[in-house]
């Protein structure tokens, strides 16, 4: 089957002062937001190894729980969540499923799709990883609270 053509990421909007000028302001507030989000990416990396796990196995933890239903996530779903490709999301739910991070099981509304879910391991891995990563968000939250108010401000 060949790959969706679909677009994953959403256009970027302009927020621009009148006539369009952006202010050296600007620049400013996008490099420091930016540089707040792959601060925290690299701490939830160096999280997720630190569990034992990679930073898409953790992705994919979270995203089933958080992001599927009560059921269970397909693998399609975890494609979409992750913005990989189908076949990517069958190797990865093969890996964590020798882990014993999730387990399978048949759609019963649709024999022909598997459900994924959390194992108990899956779900303490994951409620720890994610007690951490609560904590970093809330001692960045006062910084990257001042960058957004920053770009509000801008579009008014």
């Amino acid at each position: 089957m060949a790959p969706s053509k679909r677009k994953t990421t959403r256009p970027a909007r302009a927020v621009a002062t009148k006539g369009g000028a952006m202010r050296e302001a600007d620049y400013g507030a996008l490099a420091q937001f930016r540089y707040q989000l792959r601060t925290f990416l690299a701490f939830s990396e160096a999280a997720a190894q630190s569990a034992g796990l990679t930073p898409q196995q953790h992705q994919a933890l979270l995203a089933i729980k958080g992001l599927a239903a009560p059921d269970g996530a397909s693998v399609g779903n975890i494609a979409r969540f992750l913005l990989i490709r189908h076949h990517t999301a069958v190797e990865l739910v093969d890996r964590m499923a020798k882990l014993k991070l999730i387990g399978r099981e048949a759609d019963p509304d649709d024999a022909r799709r598997v459900l994924v879910k959390l194992t108990a391991k899956g779900e303490r891995k994951l409620r720890s990883l994610s007690r951490i990563h609560l904590d970093e968000l809330s001692a960045a939250a006062p910084g990257l609270g001042k960058i957004l108010r920053a770009f509000r401000a801008k579009r008014r």
